[in-house]
């Protein structure tokens, strides 16, 4: 037996500098497939119970749809009306940035158009909307298809015995939000809920709330960050505030800000997967 074999070495460091590339590569394969495919193009469902509602109660459904940036219409969009429209929510509402340019009134009309008609919708500006859209075309294109769009205003829809407020912000970062303006065709509803497109107008209009109920906070706008790395979003646009995405119950009222659908600068959501989401409030029967 030969006493004075040795390890190849030059064999040992490749085969390891393999294995270590080999790893980066596979790291990085799959952060890529999850930022440009899996986190943008398969949607979170959400279900939150307000209240006494309950998964046993009588409720009415609101379901929250935000910073869709409509720029075509594919598969995702076509399976996501379909799993609204099998919910059949009472309402849905649109908390900004569904298109962020004007020559996609016409893609926003197609997609509106497969909903259920019947089901009630609501829809406030954001900042690309704003920027890019015109306000009437955007109105006719939502009058169109059961829409309410709001700027600076409140709407009551009753559903039998039981009535929903929904007062709609104008974007803070682009427009004029006026939270008081809203509050004048505000009328006394079994449930209030206010949609504001940035998340930091909250902290603005909660001492003007005084004493007018307010149940629910939507809104959206921060993508979740887009690119989330364990908690910490390092790119946030103007209007976010300190927030990212979750629930915020802090004070009064609670808020929700949806990471939303779309994305908007760079084409990919790392750790900020895209959602809807269902907020029930129980009937009064």
């Amino acid at each position: 037996m030969n006493q004075n074999l040795k390890p190849n070495t030059e064999v040992t460091r490749i085969s390891r500098r393999k294995f270590i590339w080999g790893g980066i590569g596979i790291i990085t394969a799959a952060t890529a497939i999850d930022s440009f495919w899996y986190e943008k193009f398969f949607i979170e469902l959400n279900e939150f119970y307000m209240g006494d509602a309950g998964s046993s109660t009588q409720n009415i459904k609101v379901l929250q749809v935000s910073d869709l940036h409509l720029r075509s219409i594919r598969s995702r969009h076509i399976e996501l009306v379909k799993l609204i429209n099998q919910i059949n929510p009472e309402l849905i509402l649109f908390t900004g940035d569904v298109i962020d340019n004007n020559r996609n009134l016409k893609l926003l009309d197609n997609f509106l158009g497969m909903f259920r008609p019947e089901i009630q919708k609501t829809a406030i500006l954001g900042n690309w909307e704003c920027w890019k859209v015109h306000p009437l075309e955007l109105l006719k294109v939502y009058q169109k298809h059961n829409c309410e769009l709001m700027v600076n205003h409140s709407f009551r829809y009753e559903f039998g015995n039981t009535s929903v407020a929904i007062s709609g912000m104008d974007d803070l970062s682009a427009g004029n939000a006026d939270f008081n303006m809203a509050m004048e065709f505000y009328k006394q509803s079994t449930y209030h809920v206010v949609m504001t497109h940035c998340p930091q107008h909250r902290d603005i209009f909660q001492p003007q709330i005084k004493d007018i109920p307010v149940d629910l906070v939507l809104s959206g706008h921060t993508h979740g960050g887009q690119v989330n790395l364990l908690g910490f979003a390092p790119f946030r646009p103007t209007g976010s505030g300190r927030y990212v995405s979750g629930w915020y119950r802090e004070g009064a009222p609670p808020m929700y800000v949806s990471r939303g659908i779309g994305t908007s600068v760079i084409p990919l959501r790392l750790g900020s997967r895209a959602e809807i989401s269902i907020f029930n409030f129980k009937k009064i029967v």
